[in-house]
């Protein structure tokens, strides 16, 4: 029969306006003479259109119709929808969101009947009305057919909103605590003798224990288990765990009805390792013993669910105090922060943006942070000690642990991306946490969520507004009530007591939470614009601080920074709006006291920090500029130094705070993956800042003794670490000083001349002042202490012609001109060069003298007491053991590898393992050791203020260096550990390449 056009029409335009996205299908629906009679119906077309799929509702409808058994079956059916709205609405409302309940309807086509009661009972069932549900369930087959029943009911009334997503959640877990018994009671059935020998409980954990449970998740379960009298305990514990595994079988496994979910019982002690069920002493023993962290923080969701609940009461009971206590442990926060941080990077990075659970700013990012508040405050306060996050959260707000602003966005938000959570899972009935990508699945999703007018695009926005605001909220969230215990509050407002106040800042690794409040409360309080900016910043800034090994420095340094800077008005405005500044300052603060030291004597430098560039070293001919421009303007030599000797601060906090922040990494930069970059980075920077300095102090010096012309030419010549570029922030300037007097000059005017030069420079970069001195160490020089401080060229010709021993040929290979004249510099070069790359090498005598010294400075010049093990610069491979094994090989093969002519460690060790002098292996050891061992040098002095070759005795300096060396709080051991073993491989290539052995 042809239909005519104006009625096809009329019917298409209808059902497009009604939602249905492919109208023809939706036609040829509405015309199986299983729905002839309601074709025009308009209450069916309303009651389609307003569910979330109205084409997968019709599809539905039309399946569950023809599967009926009968005509009176099918009548009965599409009467009583037509005449009970109750049932229209739930019924197609299933339909539409839930493809998976369509196919249970339509295997089990009478199970519509579950939706047509209406009762005050049935809007909101607990464990007894789902238990009665699944009473009838004789096997595991049955059982979940009948779960599915019970599902379907739930499911009717959430997308028909009877029931908000809280209630939907905490029905979900009731019906899964009775399934969890129909299950037990199965399997005891099954097993009469291991049931009469044992008592079991079930222990819900995770969302079923928070009463808070997803439509398609894993079970949490612990099982606790004790021998019923006159049972031999291990007979007992046989029995239960069969019992056990038979119920998480009846549960988990697939069979012609699918599964149920998963039952998942690795939140145990030891976790898949340890035996599925123990006695509650065993539990006991175990959390007072072994337990980490994270396991007492899933204890915040223990419930007894099924078997025995005495029992289970017993566990929790006995439990708890080692759960409210588990804050005092060393690192609390930090492990806590760290296992979220986890979570994020197991995440594969095409899922990232897509994950609603565990991405940044989803679900798993409100419930840490609701955790973390009550394992702090739950010590004290039993009114928030809820497993369910939303409730938990809404005590928190009420008092005073969280703003009640906070609180609502955050209530606001988790409960927008559980519902989605829910809307997403139901469609199949999946385990999945993945916003589809598809349009058809977002606009259903859209839609079941009430947006009907865009729905792929509404959903799209409020699913990053809700993101936005929890990443904005969660790690603030910690913090801001701290600020509110010392503010102003308006009246009525709950607030943090000074005591819970103190409590979160011990949590957080404050070693003395009185001074941090003091300090709060005189940098937020008050109504000024910089109180309120404060009071802006601080929450994070905390949370930074927080994330370090000493805190309390951070926020004194902090409070220090801001009083010197606090009327400036670019300061507060700086971290306020650059996104890096403010989190580079709180790693710069609270990592150690160099950086803040170099800072406080010059608290505008904090403004490199916003500064894209601004860590980045500069070039010795950029500083050298800047100086000599300052050393002309400046009225005499003092000031010209003082001047020289700024800039040197200046930059030793640019390349200090670079290096820190390369070190620890920020949240939108990771830490520097290659050590030695770092390395080479600091080297190359404090070495060619302090030629800087020299190359001004020189010209200043000159200029007001003599004008522009000296009367001898002169040249700084860079020894040691500093003519190899490999200085380090504690390190002294060893240099030579060489002059050769201008023709024409008398000489011993020149050679007074020069003296005085030096004398003048050692003075000026040693003068009292704010800046930190540069010490010149001439003791390289020929004949050490006893010898001139300054020599002509002929001189050290002489010298080196007829007196040179081979410990002087070792020590020029790090000599390289630094400042003063360049030719008189290349000319002394040129006079070295054969001394320390002999020809043909050195002989037998002259290696023995180069072992037999080294041997001596092992034995002589190693503190007494200290430990060999851990000495970075002379112990066991050690930068000593790296530098004389790499300078041994250059003595021998320099005059026929061109590669080994380099003053820079790993520079030569590279060239030698290209020239096959060492196997790679042994080179790569070398190498790893000593970036090592300079990193911890350098680690000690920022951490320290001064320098130092061992690692500190002190517990939080030592916690500070093991952070900047890459490793999680609570690692120091691991650390020394790795250090120790790093430098023993290195000692045994060096005993092989170095002393032959």
């Amino acid at each position: 029969m042809t239909v005519p056009q104006g009625r096809r029409s009329s019917t298409f335009t209808r059902l497009l306006r009604h939602g249905f996205t492919d109208p023809s299908a939706a036609e040829r629906l509405l015309d199986d003479p299983a729905l002839s009679a309601l074709r025009d119906d308009p209450l069916l077309l309303d009651a389609l259109g307003a569910t979330a799929d109205p084409d997968l509702a019709l599809l539905g409808l039309v399946r569950l119709v023809e599967a009926q058994d009968d005509d009176l079956g099918r009548r009965e059916l599409l009467d009583t929808l037509v005449t009970a709205k109750p049932l229209r609405d739930r019924l197609l409302g299933v339909l539409g969101a839930s493809e998976a309940l369509a196919d249970h309807l339509a295997r089990h086509p009478l199970d519509w009947r579950a939706l047509v009661t209406y009762e005050s009972a049935d809007l909101h069932p607990g464990v007894e009305e789902f238990e009665r549900g699944l009473a009838d369930a004789a096997d595991p087959e049955s059982l979940r057919v009948a779960y599915r029943r019970c599902l379907l009911s739930i499911a009717a009334r959430d997308v028909c909103g009877t029931t908000d997503v809280a209630e939907a959640a905490a029905e979900l877990a009731d019906l899964a605590t009775a399934t969890l018994r129909a299950a037990l009671a199965q399997a005891r059935a099954a097993a009469p003798e291991d049931a009469a020998q044992c008592r079991l409980a079930v222990i819900a954990m995770g969302k079923c224990g928070g009463h808070e449970l997803n439509y398609v998740s894993d079970v949490d379960v612990i099982f606790v288990g004790e021998a019923t009298e006159g049972t031999d305990e291990d007979k007992a514990m046989r029995a239960a765990t069969r019992l056990a595994s038979h119920m998480m079988r009846i549960c988990s496994e697939t069979n012609a009805e699918g599964t149920i979910w998963p039952v998942d019982a690795n939140l145990r002690p030891e976790g898949r390792n340890g035996p599925l069920v123990r006695t509650l002493s065993s539990h006991l023993a175990y959390y007072q013993r072994w337990a980490k962290t994270w396991e007492f923080q899933a204890l915040l969701k223990a419930r007894p669910v099924a078997g025995d609940l005495a029992l289970g009461e017993e566990y929790v009971e006995a439990l708890a105090p080692l759960v409210w206590q588990a804050a005092e442990r060393e690192n609390f926060v930090p492990d806590v922060q760290k296992m979220r941080r986890r979570v994020v990077e197991n995440i594969p990075v095409g899922e990232v943006d897509r994950e609603l659970k565990l991405g940044p700013g989803g679900l798993r990012d409100v419930e840490f942070a609701v955790q973390m508040l009550q394992l702090v405050h739950g010590r004290s306060d039993r009114s928030i000690r809820s497993g369910s996050t939303l409730v938990a959260l809404q005590a928190l707000g009420a008092g005073g642990y969280v703003g009640r602003v906070d609180a609502a966005q955050l209530d606001d938000a988790y409960r927008f991306l559980r519902s989605l959570e829910h809307r997403i899972q139901l469609y199949k009935l999946r385990r999945t946490h993945l916003v589809p990508e598809d349009d058809a699945d977002l606009r259903r999703i859209g839609r079941s969520l009430g947006m009907r007018t865009e729905p792929i695009t509404e959903l799209g926005r409020a699913w990053k507004r809700h993101t936005s605001v929890v990443r904005r909220l969660h790690e603030k969230l910690f913090y801001r009530p701290l600020l509110d215990a010392v503010a102003q509050l308006a009246p009525g407002e709950a607030r943090l007591s000074t005591e819970a106040a103190r409590e979160r800042l011990v949590a957080l690794g404050y070693a003395d939470p009185s001074a941090a409040l003091r300090h709060l409360e005189a940098l937020a309080s008050g109504v000024t614009r910089k109180a309120a900016i404060q009071r802006t910043l601080l929450p994070v800034l905390l949370g930074w601080f927080a994330d370090s090994a000493d805190p309390d420095a951070g926020l004194l340094g902090f409070r220090k920074v801001s009083d010197a800077l606090g009327k400036t008005p670019w300061y507060l405005r700086l971290l306020r709006d650059e996104g890096a500044a403010a989190e580079n300052l709180a790693r710069v603060l609270s990592a150690g006291r160099l950086a803040p030291d170099l800072l406080l004597r010059a608290p505008e430098a904090v403004a490199l920090l916003g500064d894209q560039g601004g860590l980045e070293p500069r070039g010795r001919a950029h500083l050298e500029q800047e100086i000599l421009a300052a050393v002309r303007r400046a009225d005499g030599a003092e000031q010209a130094v003082t001047v020289a000797r700024g800039v040197r601060r200046r930059e030793m906090f640019r390349t200090a705070a670079g290096d820190l922040i390369g070190s620890y990494g920020t949240e939108d930069n990771p830490a520097e993956a290659d050590p030695g970059t770092l390395v080479d980075r600091v080297g190359d920077a404090v070495s060619d800042l302090t030629a800087a300095t020299l190359a001004g102090t020189l010209r200043a010096v000159v200029r007001e003794g003599w004008g522009d012309t000296l009367p001898t030419r002169f040249a700084v010549i860079g020894m040691g670490r500093f003519g190899g570029h490999e200085l380090s922030y504690g390190s002294d300037a060893d240099v030579l000083f060489v002059h050769e007097p201008r023709e024409g000059a008398d000489e011993q005017e020149a050679a007074k001349a020069a003296a005085k030069v030096v004398a003048e420079m050692r003075r000026l970069l040693q003068l009292p002042s704010a800046d930190p001195p540069l010490l010149i160490d001439a003791d390289l020089r020929p004949e050490g202490r006893s010898g001139p401080l300054v020599r002509t060229l002929r001189s050290y010709e002489a010298y080196y012609r007829r007196w040179s021993l081979v410990w002087e040929s070792q020590a020029l290979l790090r000599a390289e001109p630094v400042a003063g004249d360049e030719e008189l510099g290349r000319a002394f070069i040129d006079l070295v060069d054969p001394l320390r790359y002999p020809a043909e090498g050195l002989g037998e005598d002259a290696v023995r003298e180069i072992r037999r010294l080294k041997a001596r400075m092992e034995a002589e010049r190693m503190p007494r007491g200290a430990d060999p093990t851990l000495n970075a610069k002379l112990g066991r491979g050690g930068l000593s053991d790296v530098e004389w094994t790499v300078q041994l090989l250059q003595l021998e093969h320099g005059w026929a590898e061109p590669g080994l002519r380099t003053t820079r460690t790993r520079e030569a060790l590279a060239a030698a393992c290209a020239a096959e002098l060492i196997p790679t292996q042994d080179a790569a050891t070398l190498d790893e050791a000593w970036v090592l061992a300079a990193r911890v040098r350098n680690a000690v002095m920022l951490v320290r203020g001064r320098a130092g070759d061992t690692f500190p005795s002190d517990g939080r300096e030592l916690a500070a260096v093991a952070r900047y060396l890459g490793y999680d709080p609570g690692h120091v051991g691991e650390m020394l550990d790795d250090y120790r073993r790093i430098t023993r491989r290195a000692r045994a290539v060096v005993e092989e390449r170095f002393y032959g052995a």
